[in-house]
């Protein structure tokens, strides 16, 4: 038998006054909106202020999408979308502590960087193609009488696991630093794990990571530029420039953190931030540079002392938290960072092997500086990287 039972709430609920008469008022302002966002982009597009397009159109470019999808980035950055796109992030912290799904928050006002928490597809993979590159890497360096030493950066959440509350740290996380050094070291690699120093000076107290930031403070920078100088010094390498490096003064300030930023929440008042967090900030003075230059009979430059032989590649843990000054009042010597902030795996290494630093005044040892997460990472067009 054919059930004829109405159910209310599955019909549609009839127009009421209410609606008929706010209805012009809510398609009145569709309209504003659209118009305002329409005319301040064009206004930002007359101004130079905005660019649809990419630096290079070709015909693959526009194949492949890259056009359309530059158009659509662009546009994402115009004012009325960014603004709106700043008020959605605000609101989702301050409604519902929502920080986006890039950051993660730990309990005691820890922020997390999701990256470090994600199984990647094909990690094995990933991880095994990245450490046969530096294998590769480290032979052809050797040709031109180049050492390579690797630096691993454990992950924050890896080091301050304490402060995860709610956030899970997958258990097959836990070899993956020490499974690939132990690939890499097989091969002939030198390697130096921060892990190790970094645990230990977690257990005397000290945490050696920012709270609202990815990165070490300078109590983690110090104490790992400390075991990798005391590494480059067993490899026997005869460090110049000589300098004299020493701390000129050290201060406790605000320290805005980079994951505050990455939620999109910066912006905010600092009382409806995360609570912001102060750090030690030092400031480091040379006081002395030997140098002399040597030339040919022709007066051709023959060499420069004053150009530092030690290079250093990686991400923004080499350019955080007076990581290279500490480095360098360790070793009493210059170094040369061409390290990039967002430079994951590879980035500062294709910019640095082809760059005419490289080229024209090679090292004599090389530190890459790698962190943890970006081990198991898609490989996306990082790969692969040429030494010329």
């Amino acid at each position: 038998m054919k059930n004829t039972s109405h159910h209310p709430e599955s019909e549609p609920k009839p127009i009421t006054e209410l609606d008929k008469s706010s209805s012009p008022f809510a398609g009145i302002c569709f309209v504003l909106f659209l118009f305002i966002s329409l005319a301040s982009t064009v206004i930002a597009l007359l101004g130079n202020n905005l660019n649809l397009l990419p630096t290079k159109l070709s015909w693959p470019t526009f194949l492949n999408g890259e056009i359309s999808t530059e158009i659509a980035k662009s546009l994402a950055n115009a004012p009325i979308p960014e603004f709106a796109a700043k008020f959605e992030r605000g609101l989702s912290w301050i409604t519902f502590k929502d920080l986006g799904p890039r950051v993660r928050e730990g309990k005691n006002n820890w922020l997390f960087l999701n990256d470090e928490l994600l199984i990647h597809p094909n990690r094995d993979k990933n991880a095994a193609s990245r450490a046969k590159e530096i294998i590769d890497i480290k032979q052809r360096l050797a040709q031109q009488e180049i050492k390579l030493l690797v630096v691993l950066v454990p992950d924050k959440s890896r080091i301050e696991s304490e402060y995860l509350g709610s956030q899970h740290r997958a258990k097959v996380l836990e070899s993956r630093l020490q499974d690939w050094e132990s690939l890499l070291t097989k091969n002939g690699v030198n390697v130096v794990n921060l892990t190790g120093i970094l645990t230990n000076t977690k257990l005397h107290g000290r945490d050696p990571y920012l709270r609202t930031d990815t990165h070490w403070n300078e109590d983690g920078a110090a104490i790992a530029s400390k075991i990798l100088a005391e590494k480059i010094k067993w490899l026997k390498i005869s460090v110049m420039p000589a300098q004299i490096t020493s701390i000129a003064n050290q201060s406790e300030e605000l320290r805005p953190g980079d994951l505050v930023k990455l939620a999109g929440i910066d912006w905010l008042p600092l009382g409806l931030q995360p609570l912001p967090e102060k750090a030690l900030q030092s400031s480091f003075k040379v006081d002395q540079i030997q140098s002399k230059k040597t030339f040919k009979a022709n007066d051709e430059l023959f060499g420069d002392d004053n150009l530092p032989n030690i290079a250093l590649i990686g991400t923004s843990f080499s350019r955080t938290s007076q990581f290279v000054p500490y480095l360098e009042m360790q070793l009493q010597s210059k170094i040369g960072n061409f390290a990039l902030d967002g430079g994951d795996f590879s980035g500062a290494a294709k910019a640095y092997f082809n760059s005419p630093s490289f080229k024209d005044t090679p090292p004599k040892l090389l530190i890459w500086e790698i962190p943890e997460r970006v081990i198991e990472m898609d490989q996306g067009r990082d790969f692969k990287i040429l030494v010329q």
